[in-house]
């Protein structure tokens, strides 16, 4: 007569081939869930990426347009310019760290100077700076992705 121990240890000898199916399975459906967020979150932060990048060629024309060609028209309006700086700011959040930061240092950069486009070199000068920098913080950032 089997024991109580016996029973189980039987039980498990010839369940196992169902047992180590059934983990297989569990572990393969949470690989693949792992799997599929981070392809998405990827996705997301690349078309994030991709749209700061031009939003700051867009922002980078206002300049151009409002500085060197005095126009103030919408090609160079610098409420356009907030547009841009503000898009780029929300779509940062997508992206995460260090990119905020990066965004928030623009909307400051933007705020600190773009009443003096037009007159002052130096404003030019540091806006263009700021959009270089994020411009090129957003190609490391897309680089990293997996």
């Amino acid at each position: 007569m089997a024991t109580g121990n016996d029973s189980v240890l039987e039980q498990l000898r010839r369940n196992s081939v169902a047992i180590i199916s059934l983990v297989v399975a569990l572990s393969s459906l949470g690989y693949n869930t792992w799997r599929n967020e981070l392809t998405e979150d990827n996705r997301n932060q690349r078309f994030a990426a991709f749209e700061i990048l031009l939003k700051l060629g867009e922002l980078q024309q206002v300049v151009f347009h409002g500085h060197y060609d005095k126009d103030a028209s919408d090609k160079g309006n610098p409420r356009t310019g907030w547009a841009y700086v503000l898009t780029v700011r929300d779509l940062s959040q997508v992206m995460g760290q260090p990119m905020t930061d990066v965004a928030d240092e623009l909307v400051a950069t933007w705020s600190t100077h773009w009443q003096e486009l037009g007159s002052s070199q130096d404003s030019a000068d540091t806006v263009i700076a700021g959009i270089d920098h994020a411009r090129e913080r957003t190609l490391e950032l897309l680089r990293s992705l997996e």
